[in-house]
Order: C-alpha cells, then sequence, then structure tokens
C-alpha cells in the first residue's frame, strides 16, 4: 500500500472493517431562471438528462455519468420563492477518473504524484468553468447554472483557513508555542459501519478507533450520532437514512498525520465490502476546540456537583451544632449526622 504523502487523488485507500476510501469529484450545482417570473416547477427528469448530454457531448474528454450520481432537488414553493432564489439545486459526482492517470517519461516517482495532483485540481477548475453559467432550455423556458466546489472537498481552501486563523492567534509566540490544527471532524457516515458485528448497530469507539489509527496515532476520539445531518442529507436526496449517521472527531498527536488524514479524506467517498451503499460524507477541521470546550464542560458540571454538595454541607453545619452541645466533653465521639 502507498503511503498517505504519496497516495495520489485518483486512488483509493483500503482501511480495516472491509472499508475503502474512493476518488470523486464533487460540484454543487444551483439552477437560477433567466425569467424572475417563472411559475410552473421545472421538471427534474428534463434538467437531469440536459446536464449528463452536456457533459457525455461539451467537453475535451466524454465524461459519462450514472442518473444516479446526480442529484436534482427542486424547489417545491414557487409561490413563497423570492426573486433571487434557485428554483433548483443538485450535486453532481464523478467517479471515474482513471482518465487523469496518463503517464508522462519520467523515473521521479514524486513528480508524476504531483503532476497527476495538479491534473486533478485542474480538470475540476475546467469542469467549473465549463458548466458554470451555461444556459439551459427546457420546454421554453430558460435557466441559468452555477457551479461550485464544496469546501469540504477543497484540501487548499481549507488549508488556506486554518493558516489564516492560526497566523492571527500565533501572533507574539515563540516558535515553540506556536499552535497548529491536529482536529478532524467527520459527518455523514453509516454509524453500523464503526459498529461492531452482530453485537450492535450503535458506533464502537473501539472499532472507530481502528480504523483512524492508519492515519496515525490518535490523542482524542469522539463518536455520536449525527440526526441533524441525516436530516439534511435525506433533503438533498442522499441515500443514507435518517437517524444512522454517526458524528466522527478525531485528534491526532501530530499535525504531519492530521495533515495527511484531512488530504486524504477530502475528494474522496466511503465505501463498504459487501455493501452497495456509499457515503459521500462532509470532512472538515476543528476550528472551536472540541475536546478543549468538553474537558471545560466537564469540568464545570464537576465544579458545580461539587458546589453543590460543599454548599450542601455548609447548610446543614448550623443545625448540627445544637445537637453536638449535648455530648461532654469526654471520650464520646460526637455524632455529625442524626440516626
Amino acid at each position: 500500500m502507498r503511503s498517505l504523502e504519496t497516495l495520489r487523488p485518483t486512488e483509493a485507500l483500503e482501511m480495516e472493517n472491509g472499508l475503502t476510501l474512493v476518488p470523486r469529484v464533487r460540484l454543487t450545482l444551483t439552477v437560477y431562471p433567466l425569467s424572475p417570473s417563472i411559475t410552473k416547477p421545472i421538471d427534474e427528469w428534463k434538467l437531469k438528462f440536459a446536464l449528463l448530454h452536456f457533459l457525455k457531448s461539451s467537453l475535451s474528454v466524454s465524461v459519462l455519468v450514472p442518473e444516479e450520481d446526480l442529484h436534482i432537488t427542486r424547489s417545491k414553493d414557487l409561490k413563497k420563492r423570492k426573486r433571487e432564489d434557485p428554483v433548483a439545486r443538485g450535486t453532481l459526482f464523478v467517479r471515474d477518473l482513471g482518465f487523469l492517470n496518463t503517464k508522462r517519461k519520467t523515473d521521479d516517482i514524486v513528480e508524476e504524484d504531483n503532476h497527476v495532483e495538479n491534473k486533478v485540481v485542474e480538470w475540476r477548475k475546467y469542469l467549473v468553468d465549463k458548466m458554470c453559467g451555461i444556459e439551459l432550455n427546457l420546454e421554453g423556458l430558460k435557466f441559468r447554472l452555477t457551479v461550485a466546489v464544496p469546501i469540504a472537498d477543497d484540501f487548499e481552501g481549507l488549508r488556506k483557513d486554518w493558516e489564516e486563523f492560526y497566523a492571527f492567534r500565533n501572533r507574539g509566540h515563540s516558535k515553540s508555542g506556536r499552535r497548529e490544527p491536529d482536529t478532524i471532524i467527520m459527518r455523514g457516515v453509516p454509524s453500523r459501519w464503526f459498529a461492531e458485528p452482530r453485537v450492535s448497530s450503535n458506533p464502537s469507539m473501539l472499532v472507530t478507533h481502528t480504523i483512524f489509527s492508519c492515519f496515525g496515532k490518535i490523542r482524542n476520539l469522539s463518536v455520536t450520532k449525527d440526526d441533524d445531518l441525516g436530516e439534511e442529507a435525506d433533503k438533498d436526496g442522499a441515500d443514507i437514512v435518517s437517524g444512522l449517521h454517526c458524528k466522527i472527531v478525531v485528534q491526532f498527536e501530530k499535525y504531519v498525520d492530521f495533515y495527511n488524514a484531512l488530504k486524504v479524506l477530502c475528494g474522496r467517498s466511503l465505501e463498504k465490502q459487501g455493501s452497495r451503499l456509499r457515503s459521500d460524507y462532509e470532512v472538515t477541521w476543528d476550528k472551536d476546540g472540541f475536546f478543549r470546550n468538553s474537558i471545560n464542560q466537564t469540568q464545570e458540571k464537576n465544579s458545580r456537583m461539587l458546589e453543590m454538595v460543599t454548599g450542601g454541607y455548609r447548610s446543614e453545619a448550623p443545625r448540627r451544632e445544637p445537637q453536638s452541645s449535648q455530648f461532654k466533653s469526654d471520650d464520646t465521639p460526637r455524632k455529625r449526622f442524626k440516626d
């Protein structure tokens, strides 16, 4: 297996528990009417056909996308739609990236890896530029398409975000005192894929730790149900049923492991051996201090409990003093509580 540092964006990564990270390009689509007075709902199937035909016939390299990899959701109530609102949204997945693996005449593996990585980024930008702004004529009505790369799929964009975030926070600190990100947040993966087989359908800390250890040594780990994303995913037409997702937060001991993990997770989907389900998860870095806040919340909770206990003792002390005065100053032990 290739090391994480040299894994190309067109290659898959096999993990524990029968899981595999497979490459893909994901784009978000938004459809606006050119006529603001439109009252007729857009035909989702005709929109799909028009976009699939464009990908097949209007690019330098024909791209064949299965229908299930183009999700379209139209606005339900056009009467409540504002003039600037879209009439439909969608997500496009291009999973066959093998055509970007063209080899050059070089024996330098690192140079070839960088070439493939740059080629994927350039082709994705080319696809966005070609699709963004096109006009679609559906049943005599004209629409305009806008296209974007989701931030969760743009590793360079994520890296720029955390570099700017920590550049301000590290100002005035010595090199040894500088902080760097170390935690990733992954949402929208099936809970049962991270559960103990034949034991429970709930995600297991042990199983999750084993799976993510392929990226490096883990300092902290959190696995919780993620119903909120399930509701959003269901609205967008995703295949995962609401209530079956989990949210995974992983803190690595080393920055380099965090860096490699996020880079590999960006631009990939998760598959499981023996399952036809595919998880098009969301991944990002933690800027809010998830584990730091969790520790603070636990400390505050413990502090409140301690205050309640000690405060209760103090409030009972005056009532116990008269009772203690009944005993003479001898060897008989004083009673602190009523029998």
